[in-house]
C-alpha cells in the first residue's frame, strides 16, 4: 500500500493533478469561512454555537456547504445550486424532447446541456440567495426565537446592502462551479462531487466532537464502531450489481467477421444514488417552511395546522417523520430510476447492433424482461436507501446527534461513492503508467 502511495507522488503528471485538486479544494475551504459583506459575523458564530447550527430548515443545504450556509459565508450556496440544476435538467429530457435529443447527439449535446446547466445553475443561485438574505433579515435563519444574536444577522439591512450580498453570494456560486471544472479537466476525479465530499468531510470533526462532549467517551467509541459497520455495509452495496449477460451474432462485412462477443449489462442496486433522499429531504422541508412563515411574531397562538406540522413534520426523532420520509425515499427512488433507465431504449439499440439476452427474443421481450430485473433490483435498493436515510434521525433519538449525523443518510453515500470513484480513477491512471495499480 504504502508503495503505490509512493508511485503516486513519484509519476510527475498526477503528482501534478493531485496538487492541482488539493490546492482548489483549500481555495473553497477559505471561501467557506470569508464572510459576505454587512454580516453580523460575531453574532452568527455565536448563534450557531448556541444552536448547535444544524437544526432549522436549511440544515441539508449547510451540510452540502460544509456549515458555509449558517455562517453566510460567499461560498454560502456551496454546490447545491448546481446540484439543484442537474437533476431539472435530467428531468426536462422526460419533458423536453430537444434536451432528449441533445443527449443523444454526444459530446456536442452534452456539452449544450451543460451550457444550459450553468445558466440555470446562476439563476438557481440568484433565488436561493435572495431567500437566504430574506431569512437572515427577518432573524428567521435558525429557526429559534428570544436569542438576540440570532435575530441580528446583518449590520446593515437596506436595499442595496441586501442586493451586494445577493450578488456576492451568487457570484461565490460561479466561482465554485468554476472550481469544480477546473478539477474534471486538469485534476484528478469529478470536481463537483470532490466538492461535496470535502464540504461533509469538514463537518466530521465537529458532529463527532459534539457527541464525545455531549454523551462521553464511550457512547462515542460505540457510535465509531457502529459507523465503521455502515460504511462497510454501505461500500458491499454500492459495488453490488445484477450482470444481464448479452452475446452479440456474428456478422460479416466485407471479408471481415464482426461481434460473436458475450458481455453483459451492469444494473446496480443503487442506481438512483443520493437523488431520492436530496428530493424526500426538500419535499419534507415544504410544510415545515410553511409553517414557519405562518407562525405569528407577536407571540400569539399559531393556527392549529401549523401546530400539527411543527409537532409531527418537522422533527425527526419523531415517528410519523420517520416513515413519511421512508415511504418518500422509496417512491422516489422507482421515479429516478425509471427517468435515467430506459429498458425500451437500450433493447432497441441492442437488437439495431445484433444483441441479444440468451433465452429472451430481441426487441419488445428484452425491454419487457430488463424492465422485470430492474423493478426487482430497485426494490431492495430502495429499502437500503431507506434504511441509510434514517440513520442520522435514529441518532438524533437515541445519542442526542444532530440531524447531518456523519454515518448516515446522503453524507455516508457521497463520502462512500465518491472515495471510490476518485481511488479507482488514480489506480487506473496508476495501471497506465506502473501496470500496477493502487488496488489489489
Amino acid at each position: 500500500m504504502f508503495s503505490a502511495i509512493a508511485r503516486i507522488f513519484r509519476t510527475p503528471d498526477l503528482r501534478r493533478k493531485i496538487g492541482f485538486t488539493l490546492a482548489i479544494i483549500a481555495i473553497y475551504r477559505f471561501g467557506a469561512h470569508v464572510p459576505t459583506p454587512f454580516v453580523n459575523f460575531p453574532n452568527v458564530q455565536s448563534c450557531i454555537d448556541l444552536t448547535s447550527g444544524t437544526d432549522g430548515l436549511l440544515s441539508l443545504v449547510n451540510l452540502f456547504s460544509g456549515g458555509a450556509l449558517l455562517q453566510l459565508s460567499i461560498f454560502a450556496l456551496g454546490v447545491m445550486p448546481y446540484i439543484t440544476a442537474t437533476i431539472i435538467t435530467q428531468l426536462l429530457r422526460v419533458v423536453i424532447p430537444h434536451f432528449e435529443t441533445l443527449h443523444k447527439e454526444g459530446q456536442a449535446g452534452q456539452a449544450k446541456l451543460t451550457q444550459y446547466t450553468r445558466y440555470l445553475t446562476i439563476a438557481l443561485a440568484l433565488l436561493q440567495s435572495t431567500t437566504l438574505v430574506t431569512v437572515a433579515r427577518s432573524g428567521q435563519l435558525f429557526g429559534v426565537t428570544g436569542i438576540p444574536e440570532c435575530t441580528q444577522l446583518l449590520t446593515n439591512d437596506v436595499w442595496w446592502a441586501q442586493l451586494l450580498m445577493i450578488f456576492t453570494m451568487t457570484a461565490g456560486t460561479g466561482l465554485v462551479m468554476w472550481f469544480a471544472e477546473m478539477v474534471t479537466e486538469r485534476g484528478i476525479g469529478n470536481g463537483m462531487s470532490l466538492l461535496i465530499f470535502t464540504s461533509i468531510a469538514a463537518t466530521f470533526p465537529g458532529a463527532m466532537g459534539a457527541i464525545w462532549a455531549a454523551r462521553g467517551f464511550e457512547i462515542f467509541l460505540l457510535v465509531m464502531a457502529v459507523g465503521l459497520v455502515v460504511v462497510a455495509l454501505v461500500v458491499f452495496v454500492e459495488q453490488s450489481q445484477r450482470r444481464v449477460p448479452v452475446q452479440y451474432a456474428k456478422r460479416m462485412v466485407g471479408r471481415r467477421t464482426y461481434g460473436g462477443t458475450n458481455t453483459y449489462i451492469p444494473i446496480k442496486v443503487n442506481m438512483a444514488g443520493v437523488v431520492p433522499v436530496i428530493f424526500a429531504s426538500s419535499l419534507l422541508y415544504i410544510p415545515a417552511l410553511i409553517g414557519q412563515f405562518n407562525t405569528p411574531t407577536d407571540g400569539s397562538m399559531p393556527p392549529e395546522w401549523v401546530t400539527w406540522i411543527s409537532q409531527y413534520l418537522t422533527t425527526g426523532d419523531h415517528p410519523l417523520y420517520m416513515a413519511v420520509y421512508f415511504l418518500l425515499i422509496i417512491g422516489f427512488t422507482y421515479f429516478y430510476v425509471a427517468i435515467t433507465f430506459n429498458p425500451v431504449d437500450v433493447a432497441d439499440n441492442m437488437k439495431k447492433y445484433g444483441g441479444f439476452i440468451p433465452g429472451i427474443r430481441a426487441g419488445r421481450p428484452t425491454a419487457e424482461y430488463l424492465d422485470y430485473v430492474l423493478t426487482r433490483i430497485t426494490f431492495p435498493g430502495s429499502i437500503y436507501l431507506g434504511l441509510i436515510a434514517l440513520i442520522p434521525l435514529v441518532a438524533l433519538a437515541t445519542v442526542g446527534a444532530n440531524q447531518n449525523f456523519p454515518f448516515g443518510g446522503a453524507s455516508i453515500l457521497i463520502i462512500v461513492g465518491v472515495g471510490l470513484e476518485t481511488v479507482k480513477q488514480i489506480d487506473a491512471q496508476l495501471q497506465q503508467r506502473h501496470y500496477e495499480g493502487l488496488l489489489r
